[in-house]
């Protein structure tokens, strides 16, 4: 693994660095004529495309939105890392970082993972930005959104942790409150939307902002998760505020998809260039000049891969997806190629791209060739094994820091919300969520369903949201989180349908008026 804490921007925000093998390799190709470009590595020119962010006063609070949700050891990490579609391989000495990534996969979640401590810290800055802004005079509409923002901080400290603090000002000496438990959460959060809900604009949100469409969209994924924070399922709720999203006419699935540098068709709606698509509801908006901090290429590309996009660094090899979630895609669905990437691997010019250390085991030699197999999770994972994650497709010359805006919701899962809605409360059977999930799954180019079950649901919501960070929360709404997949053990542990509290924040709090106490079974 790359020594990745070298990027300034991480040490800028208070990033926390891992005890990792440097397996900094010099990139020799032997079938590349073109060696002086080797040498100097990135060469390629990137083309920057970027929204114009409002002046508000609101950028010190929005602009957070960005923290942790598509870099590595933070809230990204822990969201994928748990699940069934995405792992971190221990390739001998290289990404063995302590076991943390191998103990998140098998779910033995430890208090000490320091991606548990940066996703707490990462999401309660959004809160307290939110809190210091919210603590001045503002306009209806500023205060409507910042309230939706911390509301949405808020959901995924629940969703995540699930008894926090839910400080509402910055007054109060220290910030500190006593512990909430996830229904009082859940009801401060759907009360702090209705509340400000008609307060903020109906249309399309200025880029990087929030309407009244993420407001919905956001009472929507609450409602859809209900029985799990509440014990009390809340279905037609969760149509109501689809509805609302659906019917304001401002949101379309994009079914458009391009040639990206590496030959894949990529879906437009994630692309460098997705600057306020048509199918984007609230994204977190990253730039690799303005607002840095999105580094998927980085994290799961093969070092040598840095040559087939004239990436500006060389890659981490860390990320890929497992292998039977890789193929529960048909082979003719537009979102496997757009997804993923997988299969020999060549530089600019189309010539192989080599693996100057590769594992003399491995039959393909040093010809980068990543096959969805995995042969284990450690300790020695092949590496260059796993198909790896491209929904977010990558540009040539980029920086670390990627362009694309991040999606948090958006129309296509709205559309899945109501569908699953619709079939806990009326059966799987029901026609309308059949045309739902049938509009998502014509987008992608596959057969439409004639019927429906749980399980084909699932499937099609699992291929859908793949890499949005959402998977672990749809895992522990349909009672298949303790379920076995590749290299983890079934398991009956529901307190684990929880994190556990970081033992770091533990311990800062111990001195304060509420210390926190950590949730039950850690």
């Amino acid at each position: 693994m790359k020594n990745l804490y070298k990027i300034s921007l991480f040490s800028l925000l208070g990033m926390f660095s891992y005890a990792c093998t440097d397996l900094e390799e010099d990139l020799n190709d032997s079938f590349t004529e073109t060696k002086d470009e080797l040498n100097n590595p990135g060469f390629g020119e990137s083309e920057n495309v970027n929204g114009s962010i409002p002046s508000d006063g609101l950028g010190a609070a929005f602009s957070t939105i960005r923290n942790g949700v598509a870099w590595h050891g933070s809230y990204f990490s822990v969201s994928e890392i748990s699940t069934d579609e995405a792992v971190i391989t221990q390739k001998g000495g290289d990404w063995f970082d302590g076991g943390i990534w191998l103990n998140m996969h098998k779910h033995d979640f430890l208090p000490t993972n320091p991606g548990l401590n940066g996703a707490w810290n990462d999401i309660y800055g959004g809160v307290n930005q939110c809190n210091t802004l919210l603590d001045t005079d503002l306009d209806p509409n500023s205060e409507a959104q910042l309230r939706v923002l911390r509301a949405y901080y808020f959901w995924k400290l629940m969703d995540l942790f699930g008894n926090i603090k839910t400080p509402l000002t910055t007054k109060e000496p220290g910030n500190d409150v006593a512990q909430s438990t996830s229904a009082e959460t859940f009801d401060l959060i759907e009360s702090e939307i209705l509340a400000v809900v008609d307060d903020l604009g109906r249309g399309r949100a200025a880029y990087g902002r929030i309407s009244q469409g993420a407001a919905y969209a956001l009472l929507a994924r609450l409602y859809l998760n209900a029985e799990v924070y509440t014990g009390t399922a809340r279905w037609q709720d969760a149509i109501d505020a689809a509805d609302m999203v659906i019917n304001s006419g401002v949101y379309a699935l994009d079914d458009s998809y391009q040639e990206g540098p590496d030959g894949r068709m990529v879906s437009s709606v994630f692309t460098p260039d997705n600057v306020d698509n048509i199918e984007h509801i609230l994204v977190a908006p990253f730039d690799e000049a303005t607002g840095g901090g999105m580094n998927i290429a980085q994290m799961t590309l093969h070092y040598p891969s840095q040559l087939t996009y004239d990436l500006q660094q060389q890659p981490w090899n860390g990320y890929s997806t497992l292998e039977e979630f890789y193929d529960s895609y048909e082979d003719t669905d537009m979102r496997k190629e757009a997804y993923f990437i997988a299969g020999p691997q060549t530089d600019v010019n189309g010539n192989p791209i080599l693996d100057v250390a590769f594992d003399k085991a491995d039959e393909d030699g040093p010809a980068i060739n990543y096959t969805p197999e995995i042969n284990e999770l450690a300790p020695n994972g092949s590496r260059q094994a796993g198909a790896r994650l491209g929904k977010f497709s990558f540009k040539l010359g980029q920086l670390p820091d990627m362009d694309n805006d991040f999606t948090l919701l958006r129309y296509a899962d709205v559309l899945l919300m109501k569908a699953e809605a619709l079939g806990r409360l009326n059966g799987w059977g029901d026609a309308d969520a059949l045309t739902l999930v049938n509009q998502v799954r014509t987008r992608a180019g596959v057969t439409p369903y004639s019927t429906m079950d749980e399980n084909s649901f699932f499937a099609e919501r699992g291929r859908e949201m793949f890499q949005e960070s959402i998977r672990r929360t749809d895992l522990i709404r349909f009672g298949r989180w303790g379920n076995a997949w590749w290299e983890k053990n079934a398991h009956s542990d529901a307190y684990k349908n929880i994190m556990p509290i970081p033992l770091d924040q533990i311990n800062a709090s111990a001195a304060s008026d509420n210390p926190l106490v950590q949730n039950p079974g850690y």
